[in-house]
């Protein structure tokens, strides 16, 4: 929570502190407990959050600080918090709760609740057991159309006097499920290997997966040396079957070879909290979509 606080009080205190002396002067008086290492960057002139979260003694009251802030500003304010699954797994066991008694309260703020785990946000603001229940709207991203990032591809390749066929390009959106983050690694990569007035290949999109596997294995080997047996086992499996469905089911430990389904229930759960396995419509899925190539090659 100390943490929280830190990131969300110094981006408040920097937007407002770059809206002019009339915002720095909001930030510096309501925000007093975590102002007290000011200083002033020496090019813009412009107050600089110095302090560090080991600062925080009382996060509760700061919070109640940064809340207020946003609430002076006299312009409506948005704020963005990416991730935000991740509190679930704070120590402190009632943030949910702070949280929602501060921004209920709030009039000229509006929240965004971004995360890639769509599962355990949809668990706190769909369970009414749970702070955040009916607190917001629900909008699921999916992933940009074949067709469109297709389009983005050709232009930027024509763009710079290379081309692309359109065979790499379905090869790389289908190996990561259309992934922009991988998607536009490997676009990155094959550009560079692609000469001027000269055609991107299949192949040659592959040899750049290829690598990225290869350049990833320490990586995931450390990941993997952290689990046990049992986990490890039915990381592989949900690899193999890419989606998988049922994973407690007689048929699908028989299929893998797997333990038992009490095993891949304790196995499920710590693998999901590791951030390794991802749930969606019934499907359970590597979440790192490079990580399950490098497991099934």
């Amino acid at each position: 929570m100390q943490e929280f606080t830190y990131e969300l009080g110094k981006a408040v205190f920097n937007t407002l502190a770059s809206r002019g002396q009339k915002m720095q002067k909001l930030a510096i008086a309501t925000m007093r407990s975590l102002t007290g290492n000011i200083g002033f960057d020496p090019v813009t002139a412009l107050p600089t959050f110095g302090i560090a979260i080991g600062d925080i003694q009382n996060p509760t009251y700061s919070l109640e600080e940064i809340f207020r802030t946003l609430e002076s500003a006299g312009k409506k304010c948005l704020v963005a918090i990416d991730e935000f699954q991740q509190i679930t797994n704070y120590p402190e066991k009632n943030i949910e709760a702070e949280l929602r008694s501060h921004i209920q309260k709030l009039t000229n703020t509006q929240f965004i609740f971004s995360g890639s785990e769509r599962h355990l946000l949809e668990e706190m603001f769909l369970d009414s057991a749970r702070p955040f229940y009916n607190s917001a709207d629900i909008q699921s991203l999916d992933v940009i159309e074949e067709e469109k990032y297709a389009e983005f591809v050709h232009h930027h390749f024509l763009a710079n006097g290379k081309r692309i066929s359109d065979d790499a390009i379905s090869h790389v959106y289908h190996t990561f499920d259309g992934n922009t983050y991988y998607n536009q690694k490997t676009m990155r990569e094959a550009f560079a290997e692609t000469a001027s007035d000269a055609l991107c290949t299949k192949e040659m999109t592959e040899q750049v997966i290829s690598q990225m596997v290869r350049e990833a294995n320490r990586h995931y080997s450390e990941i993997m040396a952290r689990l046990t047996l049992p986990q490890k086992e039915l990381l592989y499996a949900i690899a193999k079957e890419h989606r998988a469905q049922q994973i407690t089911s007689g048929a699908f430990i028989r299929r893998h070879s797997l333990k038992s389904a009490s095993s891949v229930q304790s196995s499920i759960k710590k693998l999901q909290e590791f951030g390794l396995v991802s749930f969606d419509s019934g499907n359970y899925y590597i979440a790192d979509q490079l990580m399950r190539l490098w497991l099934i090659t």
